[in-house]
């Protein structure tokens, strides 16, 4: 295990490869269009390898790591991705490797220094560094009111320092790199009741506060939820801002 990164997501990973969105198609798009070889790519903090898994429609090889097995256990496997247990800031890559490094929603985890140490020895003179996240979803009024007392009233005593440069749009973490200015995404889905309820069980909030309580917070706003949601009400639709930051390894560093 890391000696750097937190782990939060070993416990219930069959929840977080249920429930975590992806990323919408333009964003692959775009990011391909910017990478002048599509040899090999290197997803950081691959979690369960959703980012690896649309890498690889595209690149020759992905390598994928995480510092917790029990989330790569429940990655979709492919023939040319190769999963490996490995810390961000320590791996056993070679040298000027890497086309592509992606890292999705996990950087905030990270020694920033040591990360980006290896990002420069591993990534090819003129390859794409990527950080993607994601940032707190919207919907309707209502059910956004419970949410956010929900995310800063009841959890929010519970979340991770690290947790400021999500709400902070990943514009606070240091960015050493010739910076890309991305155009702006937005990931939209139709979820169910259970889809909400299922992905707020993966933040890591909500699992401090039931490791510290033994009680689930989701209980304490449930029929807020419900109300606000409406009954009958199948499917909401959900808007999630993406959070990116792109940068280019200039050639002769």
């Amino acid at each position: 295990m890391s000696s750097f990164m937190k782990d939060n997501f070993s416990t219930q990973s069959d929840k977080y490869q249920k429930f975590r969105p992806g990323y919408p198609a333009d964003l692959y798009n775009y990011l391909i269009s910017l990478t002048r070889e599509k040899k090999i790519a290197w997803d950081c903090g691959t979690g369960n390898g959703q980012v690896a898994k649309e890498l690889a429609k595209y690149f020759d090889k992905v390598y994928a790591t995480d510092i917790s097995q029990s989330q790569l256990d429940q990655a979709e496997k492919a023939g040319n991705i190769f999963y490996e247990v490995a810390p961000a800031e320590r791996t056993t890559f070679p040298p000027e490797i890497f086309d592509l490094i992606t890292v999705a929603q996990a950087i905030h985890w990270f020694n920033f220094e040591l990360f980006y140490k290896e990002v420069k020895r591993t990534i090819k003179p003129g390859g794409i560094l990527a950080v993607i996240g994601y940032g707190l979803f919207q919907s309707e009024e209502k059910l956004d009111a419970v949410i956010h007392h929900f995310y800063n009233n009841i959890i929010g005593p519970y979340w991770d320092k690290e947790r400021k440069y999500i709400d902070e749009n990943y514009q606070t973490i240091p960015f050493p790199f010739e910076e890309i200015t991305p155009p702006r995404f937005e990931n939209q889905f139709n979820w169910t009741f259970p889809q909400l309820t299922g992905y707020l069980e993966t933040w890591s909030a909500v699992k401090h506060y039931i490791k510290k309580n033994n009680s689930n917070p989701l209980d304490l706003v449930l029929t807020d939820l419900q109300k606000a949601w409406g009954k009958g009400e199948e499917v909401r639709k959900i808007r999630m801002p993406i959070l990116l930051r792109v940068g280019r390894l200039r050639v002769g560093r």
